[in-house]
C-alpha cells in the first residue's frame, strides 16, 4: 500500500469511528488528559446601572458571543460619562469585567448606582480643588475607575468583595455611601 492508500485509509477509519460513537477519536487524546468541560454558546456578561446624578439607567449584556458588544458599551459609556460637562468617554472594558466579577461575589441582585463614572480633566480638578479626597490624577479621568454602592449589600461587604477580588484599587467612602474600584494596581484606602 502506498502512502496516500495508507493516508485514505487512517482517515475513513478515524471518521468511521467518529460517526459510529467517537471510539477512534478519542484514542487520539492521550489517556491522562483531562476532558474539557463543553463551553456554553452565549457565555454573556450582564451589567446594570443607574447614574444617580442623571437618572440615566443601563441593564444589559456587554459581553456576549465571546466578544465585546460595542452597541451595549457606547450606551455604557453614555450612563457613565461625566455628568457635569457632559463629555463621554470609552470605559475601560477590565473596568466593567470587574463590575460583573463584583456583582456576583457580592451577590448583588440591584444595578450598581453610580456615584461617579467617567471625570473630564476640568470637572476632576474643580473636584480635586473642593476636596482633598479627590486625585488629581484620578483614573476617573482614563474611564478606568468608578464610585458606586448598590442598594441591599452593605457597604462593608460591598468593599471586602471588592478586595478580594485582588483586580485593583478599592476604595472606601463610608461617610459618603460608596466604593471605589479603578484598574490601575491593587492598593487601598
Amino acid at each position: 500500500m502506498n502512502r496516500r492508500n495508507l493516508l485514505k485509509a487512517a482517515g475513513s477509519a478515524l471518521l468511521n469511528g467518529a460517526v459510529i460513537g467517537g471510539g477512534a477519536i478519542a484514542t487520539l487524546r492521550p489517556a491522562n488528559a483531562i476532558p474539557q468541560a463543553p463551553r456554553a454558546a452565549n457565555d454573556a456578561r450582564l451589567l446594570s446601572f443607574v447614574n444617580t446624578h442623571t437618572g440615566d439607567t443601563y441593564a444589559g449584556a456587554y459581553w456576549q458571543n465571546d466578544a465585546y458588544a460595542q452597541e451595549e458599551l457606547a450606551a455604557i459609556n453614555h450612563v457613565m460619562r461625566d455628568h457635569r460637562s457632559g463629555e463621554v468617554r470609552d470605559i475601560d472594558p477590565r473596568l466593567l469585567d470587574q463590575l460583573h466579577t463584583l456583582r456576583g461575589a457580592a451577590n448583588a441582585t440591584s444595578p450598581f448606582q453610580i456615584i461617579s463614572g467617567y471625570r473630564s480633566a476640568e470637572s476632576n480638578a474643580s473636584l480635586a480643588a473642593a476636596s482633598s479626597g479627590v486625585a488629581t490624577r484620578s483614573l476617573h479621568m482614563q474611564g478606568r475607575a468608578i464610585d458606586i454602592r448598590v442598594s441591599g449589600v452593605d457597604l462593608p461587604r460591598l468593599r471586602d468583595a471588592a478586595l478580594a477580588m485582588n483586580a485593583g484599587g478599592v476604595g472606601y467612602y463610608e461617610s459618603s455611601n460608596f466604593i471605589h474600584i479603578d484598574t490601575g494596581r491593587v492598593r487601598r484606602w
